[in-house]
């Protein structure tokens, strides 16, 4: 009998140099959990943000009560409007750089490494990079703007997904940063510091595929930490559905009379209240809450009346004969599920940021085919994202980040999903980094810098040693996770112009002055 030569795409890992799983991030780093399906249901007032499309038909005074600048019942401050954020956190330490997207020395991406910093991030010598210079054939690509090792597992998956004007409208920077191998002290969740910076939604702030705190497998930093919008756990089309209850009326009358009804109750309700007196100081402050609360009832049955509206499986742009995933996909797959179901509610704006957990990404087993497999799948998630987003005309912000690294020895996995590649040996976080993606239904997103050199700088936010381990002086991030989470709240800002307040929501932070902060900034301002 031939002995198997890698782990199938789903199957537990286990590791002869690690414990037994026994916490949530071991079995989800290790793939043993791909994610349960509670839904975790918000305060009543969460589900009444602004929308980011009008999509309600209420009679006039009503809708002009809905949007009033500054009045009792505006919800038109919350955020909404916002690029959405989703960010993939791969649990469990998952390669990100050479292999998939290219980090190079001082001057950027296209400043090569040493060939053995290559084969340390998995490359074998006929494969790395710099033989692009002096060989017939490429290693690099760059169709999404930022350079990726042309035979990335997670390249090829996102353009087995987006189409061709997607990718022309998308661009990224990386980020050579250390974090720490298969720990929860790595707080590398950006989504408070996101939603602080403005991001929210028409339903809900925050969502996440996993019940803890930050909605992902990493922590959030302390500093940046809200209860009031703690994510909501959504992973799969029946969370988002069960986010919305209107109520029996609908059930009883059509759509447009439960509106109608809804709008009598609140003009009834504003006539009484005209003439009690509550007795109380808040006696105004009360009133108004009241009457808020029945027209944003009505508003809700006018916009979610159709349980449809929200549902990811019955979006012909998300599933179907001309949809980004086929049936076949998205019924087998979990963790197409759970992209499915947060770039639903996040493109369009039901809510303003969501993590997605994949599992599994400890994948140093001894072999390539099990982490090409896995980068795949991954990369399938991302591409949806962006095509979703390109199909909506909406800009879209997608950050990947894992908790540690791996390294190879320079064994190579000659099997077909092998590909020829180092295989992954153990944990390394010196090899560690991050990267992000900005789709731009305007065109790709412009690098700060007036000449090619100093947009390669602004496209790499930092450097590595030609060792192939992360320079920890290059950049604030480079050896804190939490200034690595302030770095992309700071490049989040900058998509809206506007970078220069964010000494001023987060005045104890870490980046240095506005000149360091200029540098540690990717694009110009995309809205």
């Amino acid at each position: 009998m031939s002995k198997k030569k890698h782990f199938d795409l789903d199957q537990p890992l286990r590791h002869p140099d690690h414990h037994r799983p026994v916490t949530r991030r071991d079995f989800l780093g290790q793939g043993f959990r791909a994610g349960l399906a509670t839904v975790l249901g918000g305060s009543v007032f969460s589900l009444f943000a602004d929308p980011r499309n009008a999509y309600a038909a209420l009679s006039q005074d009503l809708e002009d009560l809905r949007k009033s600048n500054g009045g009792p019942c505006d919800v038109s401050a919350t955020g909404a409007g916002k690029v959405p954020f989703i960010c993939f956190d791969l649990a469990g330490g998952a390669n990100i750089a050479g292999s998939n997207v290219l980090v190079g020395k001082q001057g950027g991406q296209m400043d090569f490494l040493s060939t053995a910093g290559y084969g340390k991030q998995g490359l074998p010598g006929d494969m790395v990079p710099s033989v692009s210079a002096t060989a017939g054939s490429s290693f690099i690509n760059s169709d999404l703007g930022l350079a990726f090792h042309s035979d990335s597992g997670m390249l090829r998956g996102i353009l087995d997904k987006i189409a061709a004007g997607t990718a022309a409208a998308t661009n990224g920077a990386v980020i050579p940063a250390r974090s720490e191998n298969d720990t929860g002290n790595n707080p590398h969740n950006p989504m408070y510091g996101i939603n602080r910076a403005g991001a929210n939604g028409s339903l809900l702030a925050l969502i996440g595929s996993s019940t803890s705190e930050s909605g992902g497998n990493s922590a959030a930093p302390m500093s940046m930490i809200n209860p009031e919008v703690r994510p909501t756990k959504v992973d799969r089309a029946s969370d988002v559905t069960g986010l919305v209850d209107v109520g029996d009326l609908v059930g009883l009358l059509s759509q447009e009379d439960t509106v109608a009804v809804m709008e009598s109750m609140y003009r009834i309700s504003d006539a009484k209240l005209g003439k009690v007196d509550t007795r109380v100081s808040a006696d105004a402050v009360i009133k108004d809450m009241v009457r808020c609360g029945y027209m944003k009832s009505a508003d809700l049955a006018d916009r979610f009346g159709d349980p449809g509206a929200l549902n990811p499986e019955t979006d012909p742009d998300i599933v179907g004969p001309s949809g980004i995933f086929t049936s076949a996909e998205l019924g087998n797959d979990r963790e197409f599920q759970k992209t499915a179901a947060t770039m639903k509610l996040v493109v369009n704006g039901y809510a303003g940021a969501g993590t997605i957990s994949m599992g599994g990404y400890d994948y140093h087993t001894g072999d390539r085919a099990t982490g090409e497999m896995r980068d795949l799948r991954a990369g399938r998630c991302i591409g949806a994202c962006l095509e979703y987003a390109a199909r909506r005309n909406q800009p879209l912000m997608i950050y990947v980040f894992s908790d540690g690294s791996v390294f190879s020895n320079g064994m190579v996995d000659d099997s077909v999903e092998g590909r020829g590649k180092g295989v992954w040996t153990g944990d390394n976080q010196q090899t560690a980094a991050s990267f992000f993606l900005v789709y731009n239904p305007a065109g790709r997103p412009q690098l700060l810098g007036g000449s090619a050199d100093e947009q390669a700088l602004h496209q790499q936010l930092g450097y590595m040693r030609p060792s192939g381990d992360v320079e920890t002086a290059s950049s604030p991030a480079a050896n804190n996770v939490n200034l690595l989470v302030e770095t992309v709240v700071l490049n989040y800002m900058a998509l809206h112009g506007e970078q220069g307040n964010f000494a001023t929501l987060f005045p104890n932070h870490g980046l240095g002055n506005s000149t360091l902060m200029d540098s540690m900034t990717a694009f110009a301002p995309i809205v």
